[in-house]
């Protein structure tokens, strides 16, 4: 897949036959995914390929005023990117959300970026919105001249599939919820780094992670993972919390992998989340944590 990074619709080269996909797609979930899937078929089809139009970051920093959490991903943009490709996308072409970009018609929009690009089709979601004056799909199929293809809701139950959603069940820790919707497991990369070394001492050494990416983490808590470390996979248990027991204040993410020995300390690993296992603790006793890490451990080893 090649990857462009436009400043504006300047940057677009004349394309050849290719089906345009438009939206935002963090975290690229089954919703997503059926629309890149549409877009593929048509593209086969046709001979062509297929590009998409997108944002590394969300468009809500260009109108909402600025918090920390605006800047968080549910995938990374890196994971993303991966993923576009193997879903099938020839063209990505990045695109920043700015002001100036916002402030353009949607007709404006048709002639600067869907005129240079000349697509074959459009393929856009239900929900698409674009233009200052917040234009959608069905504006797409009157003003072009080439088919445009709504791609209706995807449901799981009787609440559609979206990243408000995914976010929200983020927030409770429904990690095994999330991955259903994402349609693969959800995973966050991370320096593997020096912490207080009392998981050895307990019997339960742990892997201490310093997050390189920025993503929701779902809610503190035990979790059943599956640590990656180079290219072989390690069930494990990962704990995200204050370690309150021993007093902590600042939020850790540990690993204790199962079945490994040796230290990797400075290493890239990434971390899986699979199912919650329990909220974090405070016990008045050290014996009593380790009881319930055993616990823990044969929850986490049994999983399925």
């Amino acid at each position: 897949m090649n990857i462009k990074k436009l400043k504006d619709y300047k940057d677009i080269k004349t394309n050849q036959d290719v089906v345009l996909v438009l939206g935002y797609f963090d975290g690229l979930h089954l919703g997503h995914q059926a629309l890149l899937r549409e877009a593929k078929n048509i593209a086969n089809q046709a001979g062509g390929k297929v590009l998409v139009l997108t944002f590394p970051e969300s468009p809500q920093l260009a109108f909402q005023k600025f918090s920390p959490e605006l800047l968080l991903h549910i995938s990374s943009p890196e994971k993303r990117y991966e993923r576009f490709a193997a879903y099938g996308v020839d063209e990505l072409y990045l695109l920043d959300f700015t002001s100036s970009f916002a402030q353009l018609t949607a007709a404006e929009f048709l002639t600067d970026y869907i005129g240079r690009i000349a697509p074959l089709a459009v393929v856009v979601g239900f929900d698409y919105k674009f233009g200052h004056d917040g234009k959608d799909g069905a504006y797409l199929a009157q003003a072009l001249s080439v088919p445009v293809r709504i791609v209706e809701e995807v449901k799981q139950g009787d609440e559609k599939i979206s990243s408000t959603r995914i976010r929200a069940l983020l927030k409770e820790g429904k990690v095994k919820e999330v991955n259903q919707l994402l349609g693969y497991d959800l995973s966050i990369t991370g320096l593997v780094v020096h912490g207080d070394a009392r998981g050895r001492l307990l019997g339960f050494p742990t892997a201490n992670l310093a997050l390189l990416d920025r993503v929701h983490l779902p809610a503190e808590g035990v979790y059943v993972t599956k640590v990656r470390v180079g290219q072989q996979d390690y069930r494990a248990m990962t704990s995200i919390g204050k370690n309150v027991t021993f007093g902590g204040t600042e939020l850790r993410i540990e690993s204790h992998l199962f079945d490994f020995t040796g230290d990797i300390y400075g290493e890239k690993i990434d971390i899986f989340w699979l199912d919650k296992i329990r909220e974090m603790e405070k016990f008045s006793e050290i014996n009593q944590l380790v009881l319930q890490l055993k616990k823990d451990q044969k929850i986490a080893k049994n999983w399925k």
